[in-house]
């Protein structure tokens, strides 16, 4: 004899080992416990590698932000973090995510920047997102941008959106990239 789901579960109260929506005193002190480990990793890296910089951490739309920076401008040790079009920073962004996964047992979404990086190529990702507009706009015809990370193509997404006109992700791997349409309206 089977039982649906939602029979099995009525009047049942959650166990404290149960799967529930984590309180936001709990979320906070686990976003507060993954910067920790995340900056222990990156400290530690940093002096393996004889890289100045000092390490931020910010908590912010439910989401751990570390940034790596330097007072030094002159210092080029960071750029090495980056590498050629931020491939590097997203290899230790992964990097670091895995060290607090196996530190807390728990799936980190940690955003890392290096230097001021991800602040860059965000103005640049968005006046890229804005100029393909404006050309989907003039011929009323799909555009294709290059291929992303997905973190970049979030941000394009989200200014393709904020002006009207509608994208999709197309592809796979290293070669997803953004096409940008006339919205249907």
């Amino acid at each position: 004899m089977t039982v649906d789901n939602e029979e099995q579960t009525a009047g049942h109260e959650p166990e404290p080992d149960d799967d529930v929506e984590a309180t936001p005193a709990s979320k906070a002190s686990r976003l507060d416990e993954e910067g920790d480990v995340a900056a222990d990793y990156l400290e530690e890296l940093l002096d393996i590698a004889d890289i100045d910089g000092d390490i931020d951490i910010e908590v912010r739309s439910g989401r751990t932000y570390i940034s790596i920076v330097s007072e030094d401008a002159s210092d080029t040790g960071l750029s090495s973090l980056v590498g050629r079009d931020g491939e590097v920073l997203e290899a230790l962004q992964e990097l670091t995510r895995l060290s607090v996964l196996t530190a807390t047992d728990a799936r980190s979404r940690l955003v890392l920047d290096v230097d001021g990086y991800r602040d860059r190529r965000g103005r640049e990702l968005t006046k890229i997102a804005q100029d393909a507009v404006e050309k989907v706009r003039e011929t009323g015809e799909d555009m294709a941008l290059a291929p992303m990370s997905a973190y970049e193509r979030k941000i394009v997404h989200d200014v393709v959106a904020d002006l009207g006109f509608l994208s999709e992700s197309e592809g796979e791997g290293q070669a997803r990239h953004i096409v940008i349409s006339p919205s249907d309206d």
